[in-house]
């Protein structure tokens, strides 16, 4: 159950509030009840593979939790249509380095595989483990004579992170998630969201005067912990600073751009005054999430996918389901002039090697089938990148971030995360943030290290 501290922060946070309040897309009805959609019948496949039997999935996700029931449905829904056996391995978020990287120089590898496109950048197609998707684009969906390219927005496959160094599109997407910070609006109050990070400080504040924990924080999570550092950094460099930054050769832009000492000196701000809950830094994802689920922390930063493993955990858990979560963006900082919103594209791609690549690519083309993938905000409360689906509840916000023509649209990191294939964010930017938001270092410290240290990355590189 949560903290009874948390009942305090109703009156206390004057600022938080319910997020900039955009809706669903025009013409999208109310989200689907998981439970109607898990008991409907299967719609016809748009493509029946000639030839191919079977082909082999390992995915990111675990059959129980919400993706995954989405998923095995689309699994048993396909092969009752087509024939088609799908040999899913369900291998959780770390497939891709513990399982598919590995596996590429072998000659045991999936047909599919599907996981963030950055991520997927970096540890599979930058060593030529992907074939090209672009051919998936014309194939049908299954509802009439709709094809994949006529129901996504191009600009949710064609984007520059997502083409390999042959220019060709290797993944196509099914969900979107989007960065906010979370909280439950029950006990923050339905009021305005705070506008500049001074605003949210006096949050953070409000929230530790009533006793209650400010943020919740995963420490092993790497990725999370720079998230706070390159939130802020976007917001003074712009979509594809990051990116710059990282690549330049001399490490000198570092000390020379002051937009990036300010983003640090928002992460020493958190680290100095406390805000993290008590034992963060040695807790092992996700226990910081679930703490904050069941009302330890006020505030957690994380993209879409906060609202179907909470709410899969509270269920499990028999916890308290009165939980409205509620989103808000990452605010301005001082002098910053960018507004920016942060997308995670999650979506398949084929390996170089695959032997069943038609059926593979046959599969990708169904689950963007409207009645397949209504499931994911229907079961999961995640986004899809088809504009004709249900938002769900606690995603408008983010949704209206994510479809706002005046806001900088950006992958999550920047996606620095695929620069030199991953290498850059191990050995340079992920050691130090986590120094710095342990307090070990200051902003000046950070500054300087990450300046040496890229600066020997891109030397010993060459």
């Amino acid at each position: 159950m949560r903290s009874t501290k948390l009942l305090a922060l109703a009156s206390a946070l004057a600022l938080a509030g319910c997020g900039s309040g955009g809706g669903a897309d025009p013409g999208a009805g109310a989200p689907q009840g998981a439970d109607a959609f898990l008991g409907a019948g299967c719609p016809d496949a748009g493509v029946r593979p000639n030839g191919d039997k079977e082909f082999t999935y390992w995915s990111m996700w675990n059959a129980d939790e919400p993706q995954g029931r989405v998923l095995s449905k689309a699994i048993r829904c396909f092969t009752d249509k087509t024939g088609v056996k799908v040999n899913v391995l369900w291998l959780g978020r770390d497939l891709l380095t513990r399982n598919v990287a590995p596996a590429l120089n072998t000659g045991t590898v999936p047909d599919l595989f599907d996981q963030d496109v950055s991520q997927v950048m970096a540890a599979v197609v930058a060593s030529g483990g992907t074939q090209p998707v672009e051919d998936v684009l014309d194939y049908r969906v299954g509802e009439g004579d709709l094809k994949v390219r006529d129901v996504l927005p191009v600009a949710s496959y064609d984007f520059p992170q997502n083409k390999g160094p042959d220019g060709k599109i290797f993944e196509i997407p099914y969900v979107v998630f989007g960065s906010a910070w979370w909280y439950d609006r029950t006990i923050a109050g339905l009021v305005t969201a705070p506008k500049t990070t001074d605003e949210l400080f006096q949050l953070f504040d409000n929230a530790k005067s009533s006793g209650v924990a400010a943020i919740a924080q995963d420490g092993d999570r790497s990725t999370s912990n720079a998230a706070l550092f390159t939130q802020a950094a976007l917001r003074y460099l712009g979509a594809g600073g990051l990116v710059k930054a990282a690549e330049d050769k001399t490490g000198d832009v570092w000390r020379n751009d002051v937009g990036l000492y300010q983003a640090a000196e928002f992460v020493e701000k958190i680290a100095k005054g406390r805000y993290l809950i008590p034992g963060w830094d040695s807790a092992k994802y996700p226990t910081l999430q679930h703490r904050w689920a069941t009302g330890e922390a006020a505030y957690l930063s994380l993209p879409g996918w906060l609202p179907g493993e909470t709410k899969d955990y509270l269920a499990r858990k028999g916890g308290d389901h009165s939980v409205s979560l509620a989103s808000f963006p990452f605010p301005q900082p001082p002098a910053a002039s960018h507004t920016v919103a942060e997308r995670v594209p999650v979506g398949f791609a084929v390996t170089a090697k695959a032997k069943n690549p038609g059926a593979a690519k046959a599969f990708i083309a169904y689950v963007l089938n409207k009645d397949i993938l209504s499931g994911v905000p229907a079961v999961a409360d995640n986004l899809t990148p088809r504009a004709d689906l249900a938002v769900p509840e606690s995603q408008k916000d983010i949704k209206a971030q994510l479809t706002d023509p005046g806001v900088e649209q950006a992958l999550y990191l920047d996606g620095v995360n695929a620069v030199a294939g991953g290498r850059w964010v191990e050995t340079v930017l992920y050691p130090l943030t986590d120094n710095l938001l342990r307090g070990n270092i200051s902003a000046s410290d950070f500054i300087d290290a990450v300046a040496d240290k890229q600066a020997r990355f891109w030397k010993s590189a060459k």
